[in-house]
């Protein structure tokens, strides 16, 4: 099974820089999306990244206006953004595959027997997953309110963490 690269400092086979990185959850319209345009905005255009993400079971489906609301608030225009599934080409020419979930992370490990890091792991050393709101209120359709404030809180998180993110990549 192929090694997650190292985390702790990011370092990387034969002192290579890193070059892309891809943000990985389930549908490709939430968690990695948010943390795609999270550090999209945070990248100046000569930084050499190319960011990208994609899902386990992404499905052609259009972001949720929550979603999209929430991006628009911190500056960014989701609408372009269409859900794509992981492939194996996708996740093989990632430098930095970032798993947003530990059923993301288990995924990868079992169908490209590679492992990846959480993103909590590279921001904070933490094996914490971010959870999808099916996972932390499994009925939520009659609880909108909460839902609503779960994927607002969850996505200023996402946001919030970046510049950790972004200070691990310059550090490793």
């Amino acid at each position: 099974m192929a090694q997650a690269k190292d985390v702790v400092g990011l370092g990387f086979e034969g002192g290579r820089s890193v070059k892309s990185i891809l943000f990985i959850c389930t549908g490709n319209v939430f968690r990695s999306l948010a943390a795609e345009y999270a550090l999209k905005a945070r990248l100046r255009p000569d930084s050499g990244y190319v960011v990208a993400s994609a899902g386990i079971e992404a499905l052609p489906q259009p972001v949720h206006p929550l979603v999209r609301n929430c991006l628009l608030e911190k500056g960014v225009d989701p609408m372009p953004h269409v859900p794509r599934r992981l492939t194996r080409e996708l996740l093989h020419g990632a430098d930095i595959p970032v798993a947003m979930g530990l059923d993301h992370r288990e995924f990868i490990r079992k169908h490209f027997h590679r492992d990846v890091p959480l993103f909590n792991q590279i921001c904070y050393q933490k094996e914490e997953p971010i959870l999808d709101i099916h996972e932390v209120m499994p009925g939520w359709p009659p609880n909108r309110e909460a839902a609503r404030d779960y994927v607002i809180s969850t996505i200023a998180y996402i946001w919030d963490a970046m510049p950790t993110f972004l200070a691990r990549l310059s550090h490793g």
